[in-house]
This record gives C-alpha cells, structure tokens and sequence, in this order.
C-alpha cells in the first residue's frame, strides 16, 4: 500500500485551516488529522496519533505562544519517531530560519512567495514522501473531534476495501445483493452482530428473507460467472464441495476478517 500523509497542521488562521479541511477532503493519499493554533495543543495530538507530517507556521498571531514553542517542546518529548516537519512563514530572516532548522525543522517555506498556496505545501510534501517517516499511530485519543475525524476516515477506508474485494470476484453495483453484502460484512468489522439481515432489512425497507436471498444470489451469481482462477485467489477459505458455493455466512465472515486484517496492515 502506497505511504499515506497523515497531516497536522499547526496555523492561526482560521480561513487557511479551512482551506486544508477542504483540499484534504475525499484524498487518498493525504488525511488530514486536525488543525491547532496551540503548540500545547499540538504537542498532545503529536504524542497521541503520531502524524508523519506537521505543517507548522511560526507566528502564532491568534494562539498562545509560537511555532518555535512548539519545536522546543516536541524536542523534549523525546519520542521513538518524529514527524516531518515543514515550516511556513511570513518572516524571511535568516536568523530565523537558522534557529528553525536547529530546532528540528527539515524544511521551510516562505508563505510570501508567488505561488505559495495550500495546494503548493502538499504537492511539497508528496513530492518528499519518501523522506517522510514510517508511524504507527494509535487510534486512540482523548480529543471528540479528532476521534472522530479518525473513526471517519477509518470507515471510509473499509467501505473501499470491501467494494473493491467485491468488485474484483465479480459481484458489482448492478446485483441487489451487492449493497446489502457490504452492509453486512461492515457490520461484522464494527461489531460482532446478530440478526444482520433484520437490521439491513429495516435500513432498505426489505425483509429479512429478501434480503438473505438477494445476497446469497449476488454470491452464487459470482461462482457460477467468474474466472475459478480469480475466485481461488481472492477467496482461500474453504468450501464444502457438495455445495461449491459459500454459504452467506462464510461469505460474510470470511471477508469481515480480510478486510479487518488489511487495515491493520
């Protein structure tokens, strides 16, 4: 799986901080974590999730203290891995710019530059990747927001890996079936639940017969259709020969954990 940016960005302006929200949004490979105006703020959601990148603006004009607040502290953390951290700033003294670097930061753009823009500091970032540090972050964290934040983009993931192990066996957008499977092995990967074709039922106005059958038929379809090449390689749980199907509930499990086990990956 290609290196993922996860993002903390530390800046004052409210209006810019927006414009990150916007830009990250629905991007694969950079996920905005949060946004601060805080150092200590910031300090404790570096110590909590661990970003791989910090975009952090030294003058913190509408926080409580600066960037350089932020370095001093996160130096003092002396954690396993520190994040890459690319200044930006409207001040251009080089004597600032010297204290930055010795105080860890491993790049530094100037905001006054002419094509300086949000877009233009994670084209920067994607451009390094490679020189971005390997994290593992911990989905805990004491901030509501940022759980959340966390949790959505978590789903959002799954909900792309199933489609896409779906896709691939052959069971596509156009079967009925097909949206209820991928409601039934999410529930499985949130929570161990029972009684799955009552709760899909009620979310589709359907019975819970109906909607057993259109699943299991978008399964037979899938076995009856595509390359046994395919099938053998994306599906390694075992089958009873006499059915040479898998029954809905194997089907269903069996895919809950791959898809539990990718995102751990």
């Amino acid at each position: 799986m290609p290196k993922r940016i996860d993002l903390l960005v530390i800046e004052d302006d409210e209006a810019t901080c927006l414009e990150y929200e916007e830009y990250c949004k629905d991007r694969d490979d950079v996920f905005l974590i949060g946004t601060s105006a805080f150092p200590d703020e910031a300090l404790k959601i570096t110590e909590e999730f661990k970003p791989n990148a910090v975009v952090l603006d030294l003058e913190l004009t509408y926080g409580k203290g600066s960037g350089f607040d932020y370095l001093i502290d996160l130096n003092k953390l002396r954690i396993e891995v520190t994040p890459y951290i690319l200044v930006v700033t409207n001040n251009i003294s080089q004597k600032t710019y010297a204290i930055a670097r010795n105080l860890g930061a491993d790049f530094i753009i100037a905001k006054a530059q002419p094509d300086y823009s949000v877009e233009y500091v994670v084209n920067f970032l994607r451009s390094i990747i490679d020189s971005i540090p390997d994290m593992k972050p911990r989905h805990e964290t004491s901030s509501p927001a940022i759980k959340k934040r966390i949790e959505d983009d978590y789903y959002k993931r799954m909900g792309k890996k199933i489609g896409t192990e779906l896709d691939v066996i052959g069971i596509s957008p156009r079967f009925k079936g097909r949206n209820y499977l991928r409601d039934a092995i999410e529930m499985i990967c949130r929570r161990n639940q029972t009684y799955i074709c009552n709760e899909i039922g009620k979310k589709y106005g359907k019975t819970s017969a109906s909607v057993e059958r259109a699943m299991q038929n978008a399964i037979d379809h899938a076995w009856k259709t595509t390359d046994i090449t395919t099938l053998e390689e994306h599906y390694t749980a075992y089958i009873n020969p006499k059915k040479g199907v898998p029954t809905l509930t194997e089907f269903i499990y069996f895919y809950a954990d791959k898809v539990k086990s990718s995102m751990e990956e």
